[in-house]
């Protein structure tokens, strides 16, 4: 496998449970430590729970209590019925930060061997199955090759060429820090919609905060944004305090800028032995917030796949053939919210703000809901 990301490891942790060897290739010298928050719905804490790995039990992160989504100036426009939600569903959302789940995750994969430093530069589907060659001259070969190398996947380069990056025109900040403030109770997230920028405060557990912000640029401007935490205050001038408040408490050095981007949804994934897990398969933007969550039942419905059909190839078509639907469902909803969500027109984004008022209790939760419904294969 190429990749040690969320999906990597996942996918690696299920292989191991079905007594599946498995062997990770990562490009970078150790595990990633420069993440910042994520949240989890329920259908990845579930499948997280089919694995052994319990993120409910309130050692790592923050189970959500509440969510409200919020006008620029703090407003209440609706809270979200997420104990409902949950019930229903059977999990918890939890948020937390991507360095913790990235230690339970590695933790939980064991003895699986990890190369670091190990820069794949292309494979070759052989007649025992796959070689990959690293741009250090080494090589390895297995039955099976899954790439779980992210947006920008060497894997998926070989397979589809060079397809492009989509790019939507607006920049991302995030960072996760200590902070306190009355409107950041336990377990709080609250999404505040101005017009072309949103804002988005998750309390993550252990008196840290995870915030994150969007604002139009342009796809230069987004792209090659270089600012400071000062400039970034700037952009929210005169919104919430608590909004306000915690851009001013986060050093420079923890703000990650990061251009809103995805790709084409393409229906195949690979080819032979060769197959795509996560963002290498399906980038998505972050609206639904199921760019994580959809790696991770990526990861479980593969080891499924391989572990219940005898030929290898024909277990990894199954598996595309399982997932597709869903992850390009996944895509273009993430898409089409975003346009929603960074809507600059003043009288769009007054319409936008009263559909958020208005619609029917029972349609808001069947929406939060859809993205979130996911059934474990059995056996």
């Amino acid at each position: 496998m190429i990749g040690a990301g969320i999906g990597g490891l996942t996918t690696a942790i299920a292989l191991r449970e079905r007594g599946i060897g498995v062997e990770i290739l990562e490009a970078a010298p150790q595990l990633r430590t420069t993440g910042t928050g994520l949240g989890l719905g329920p259908n990845a804490v579930a499948v997280l729970a089919a694995l052994g790995i319990d993120l409910a039990d309130g050692s790592v992160g923050q189970v959500l209590e509440q969510f409200e989504l919020r006008t620029d100036k703090g407003k209440l426009m609706r809270q979200l019925p997420i104990r409902d939600i949950v019930t229903e569903l059977g999990a918890p959302f939890v948020n937390l930060h991507r360095n913790e789940l990235i230690a339970v995750l590695r933790a939980a994969a064991g003895d699986v061997a990890i190369t670091f430093g190990a820069a794949v530069e292309r494979y070759d589907v052989t007649v025992d199955g796959v070689s990959v060659t690293c741009a250090d001259g080494r090589t390895a070969s297995a039955d099976v090759l899954i790439g779980a190398d992210g947006i920008r996947s060497v894997v998926r380069a070989q397979r589809a060429g060079g397809e492009a990056i989509n790019e939507y025109g607006y920049v991302c900040w995030l960072a996760t820090i200590p902070f306190e403030h009355e409107h950041l109770t336990t377990g709080y997230a609250g999404h505040y919609w101005g017009r072309g920028q949103r804002f988005g405060l998750i309390d993550i557990g252990g008196g840290n905060a995870y915030w994150w912000g969007t604002k139009n640029l342009g796809i230069v401007g987004s792209r090659s944004w270089q600012g400071s935490t000062a400039d970034v205050l700037a952009a929210y001038d005169g919104w919430a305090s608590e909004v306000t408040d915690v851009i001013a408490a986060t050093p420079d050095s923890a703000v990650v800028a990061v251009p809103a981007q995805d790709r084409s949804f393409v229906d195949t994934w690979g080819e032979g032995p060769v197959t795509l897990v996560g963002d290498a398969a399906h980038p998505m933007l972050t609206s639904l917030a199921q760019g994580a969550g959809s790696a991770i039942e990526d990861g479980y419905v593969l080891a499924h796949c391989l572990a219940a059909t005898a030929d290898p190839t024909l277990a990894l078509r199954r598996y595309e053939d399982a997932r597709r639907e869903r992850t390009r469902t996944l895509v273009a909803n993430s898409r089409r919210l975003s346009r929603i969500e960074q809507i600059d027109n003043p009288v769009a984004s007054t319409l936008r703000n009263f559909g958020i008022r208005y619609t029917p209790m029972s349609v808001v939760k069947r929406q939060n809901m859809d993205p979130l419904r996911f059934d474990l294969p059995v056996n």
